[in-house]
Parts: C-alpha cells; sequence; structure tokens
C-alpha cells in the first residue's frame, strides 16, 4: 500500500501560502507507516514546534491500474472519506529555505489520518461534494470538490503515468484554505456532507 498526496489544489490555499497555480497535479508520496487509522490519536512529534493539520478527500483504489485514461479513472477508485495531512511546517519551511527534500515533514510516522470509507454511490456527484474539518466543534476547513484545480480523475490518470496504482493505495486530493496548527487536547471531527467520517483527538 503506497499514499500518493497532491499539494496546491485549491487556488484559495495556494493564496494564503503565496503559492503559484500548478500546471498539473503537484505529487509527493507518504510512507506506508504515515497511516493514522480512524479511532486512534495522533500524538505531537517533538522534533517540530509547528503540525499544520489539511483536511483533504481522500479515495481508495479498487484495481490495478497503469497509463489510465481520464475518461476511465471513474473506475478505479468506489469508496472514499477524508482524511489529515498533518504537516511539520516549521521543518518544510525550512527545507525548502535550504532546497532539501521535504518528505520528513510531511511523511513522517502517524502523518496520514484517515477516516472511515463510504462507498462512492452514496454521493450524489463526486465533483460537487462537501465537506470540512471542524477543530474543537468550530468549522476551520471547508470546501467543495468542485474547486479542485485538478479533479480526482485527472488526478488519478495523471499519477498512474508515473506510478502503477494497485489496490489499496490511497490518494490525498489536496487541502482547501484555512489550514492551521494542532494543540493537545484538540479534537478534530471531519465530514463529507452531513456524514462525520474521522474522529479524533490531538495528545
Amino acid at each position: 500500500m503506497k499514499i500518493i498526496a497532491v499539494g496546491m489544489n485549491y487556488a484559495a490555499h495556494n493564496k494564503e501560502l503565496d503559492f503559484s497555480p500548478p500546471t498539473n497535479p503537484v505529487l509527493f508520496m507518504k510512507a506506508d507507516s504515515s497511516l493514522l487509522k480512524q479511532g486512534m490519536p495522533f500524538f505531537i512529534p517533538d522534533f517540530a514546534e509547528t503540525i499544520d493539520y489539511e483536511a483533504e478527500v481522500v479515495v481508495k483504489i479498487n484495481r490495478l491500474g497503469k497509463n489510465i485514461e481520464e475518461r476511465f479513472a471513474h473506475r478505479y477508485y468506489d469508496e472514499v472519506t477524508v482524511g489529515i495531512d498533518f504537516t511539520a511546517r516549521d521543518l518544510q519551511h525550512k527545507l525548502r529555505h535550504e532546497r532539501h527534500p521535504w518528505e520528513i515533514s510531511k511523511a513522517f510516522d502517524n502523518s496520514a489520518a484517515v477516516g472511515n470509507f463510504i462507498p462512492k454511490a452514496e454521493i450524489a456527484e463526486i465533483n460537487r461534494m462537501n465537506f470540512r474539518l471542524d477543530i474543537n466543534g468550530a468549522t476551520v476547513q471547508k470546501d467543495n470538490t468542485r474547486n479542485m484545480l485538478f479533479p480526482i480523475d485527472r488526478i488519478i490518470a495523471y499519477a498512474s503515468r508515473f506510478f502503477t496504482l494497485k489496490i489499496g493505495d490511497l490518494i490525498y486530493t489536496g487541502t482547501p484554505s484555512g489550514v492551521g496548527p494542532i494543540h493537545i487536547n484538540d479534537r478534530l471531527e471531519a465530514y463529507i456532507e452531513e456524514k462525520k467520517l474521522l474522529d479524533l483527538k490531538i495528545k
């Protein structure tokens, strides 16, 4: 199982971080040990001063695929959820400034929280789907998949040019605006429409 993640996929998020819009999906990888399953707490690591939350729609690949045409990409997943891409933001800034790879700021252990998956068939329109993240009962991120710069099928097709997609692989499709730091005792709850799919405590 591998985790493929997409950066810079919402214009408002790019603006808040002062990024230029990409011309293709921006892909990076997380380790299999990055996965934090639903119901498990997230422990703030000691190697960073600031850990940011980034809520994202996540899809699970359900069949083997390589060089998938975009028009067929919808056949390669049938479940969706919301996940959190935890980012060691101060470490990421430092590594970028030094022009070094920044995997340790994104792919560290338990940095990819994932909620309970639901069938794609339960969603009226996958490309017009509301999702949100609440922290301690207050909404901090809220958006709709129609605002993705690169929709899910485009991401799958593009990623499959470089990586053979296998059953069980996860794709984190990018975060909207509103990212920010987490703190001990925070409670994160993530929703697709009004279905709560992720609920975790920060420790």
